[in-house]
């Protein structure tokens, strides 16, 4: 026990990300099922489609679970609404200021983890009252934090910085890096493109297989003149890349992204065209596997690794 699994009620210190297009309730109830904590998507959901998977959620597992919530979303308080309304009782909040709405999740009884890519905003995220924060390195998959600061630096940092539990994310996919996190001061992990690779994934196939296939440096932060984001590389990415290279402005950008790339690449399948976002360690995953089994294959390494380092 430490005060992650204590704070969640669960088995195991690890977290599955709320990706969007990945995570539905069947990824979030498989990890919960199996002693971690499964979080639903939000952002690629509309408001009555994420209530209906709560309830699914709650009727495939009776373990904690919970919600990821990006505060740029543009109807954020119908989905602050939802959760109260269906007692979710974890919420991780994402891209934003969680000043504005972690009093009022907290006043509702639901335990808030802000995701951070920096120990200043850490620092920020603690004064607004959240109970632990996620900080995420620059070899997170999606949207990512202007300073690229690594996963590596960014722990002892942001422990050095808060008094509240801190949860590692970016770069993370086997026992290994979890032992790694935890020798720099977090007490829990977040892994999210490890569970993009697997049947409970709401994400199209195609796009797994792409996950499977990528080797090292096949993915790339980019569009940092909007929100910076880690995609796969493909011919949108290239288009982005070109545009970047000469000087594109944010509308020419924004123009450029258009309107539901990211369903199209990750959700449908489009390969070429479509937002693939996932991270650095794309390279080293290499099998689908059911999500109940990557955390037991996660928990048995981690504890391998302790008992190796301590011979």
């Amino acid at each position: 026990m430490n005060r992650i699994t204590q704070l969640f009620h669960i088995q195991y210190p690890i977290i599955q990300a709320g990706m969007i297009w990945a995570s539905g309730w069947k990824l979030a109830s498989a990890v919960s099922n199996a002693g971690g904590l499964g979080l639903i998507g939000a952002g690629s959901m509309y408001p009555d489609t994420l209530r209906e998977h709560i309830r699914k959620c709650r009727q495939a597992t009776d373990k904690p679970f919970g919600v990821n919530i990006p505060l740029l979303y543009p109807d954020i308080n119908q989905l602050i609404d939802i959760v109260i309304e269906e007692k979710v009782p974890v919420v991780f909040t994402s891209a934003g200021n969680p000043k504005t709405w972690t009093p009022v999740l907290k006043a509702a009884g639901i335990t808030v983890v802000h995701v951070v890519s920096s120990a200043f905003f850490a620092a920020k995220s603690e004064a607004a009252g959240v109970d632990a924060v996620v900080a995420e390195g620059f070899e997170a998959g999606g949207h990512n934090g202007r300073e690229e600061t690594t996963t590596m630096v960014l722990i002892p940092a942001v422990c050095e910085q808060v008094k509240i539990p801190v949860i590692a994310a970016g770069g993370i996919g086997s026992g290994k890096a979890m032992t790694a996190a935890f020798a720099l001061g977090a007490e829990g992990v977040q892994i999210g493109s490890r569970f993009v690779a697997t049947p409970e994934a709401s994400s199209h196939q195609q796009f797994k297989q792409a996950i499977l296939d990528a080797k090292e440096g096949d993915t790339m932060l980019t569009m940092k003149k909007l929100t910076p984001v880690r995609l796969l590389k493909n011919s949108f990415f290239q288009r982005v890349k070109e545009a970047e290279d000469i000087g594109a402005d944010p509308e020419s950008l924004k123009t450029l992204l258009g309107r539901a790339r990211a369903k199209a690449g990750m959700f449908e399948g489009n390969m070429e065209e479509g937002e693939l976002e996932i991270g650095q360690v794309s390279a080293l995953i290499h099998t689908l596997k059911p999500a109940g089994e990557i955390v037991e294959d996660i928990w048995d390494e981690f504890n391998e690794t302790i008992r190796r380092l301590n011979r």
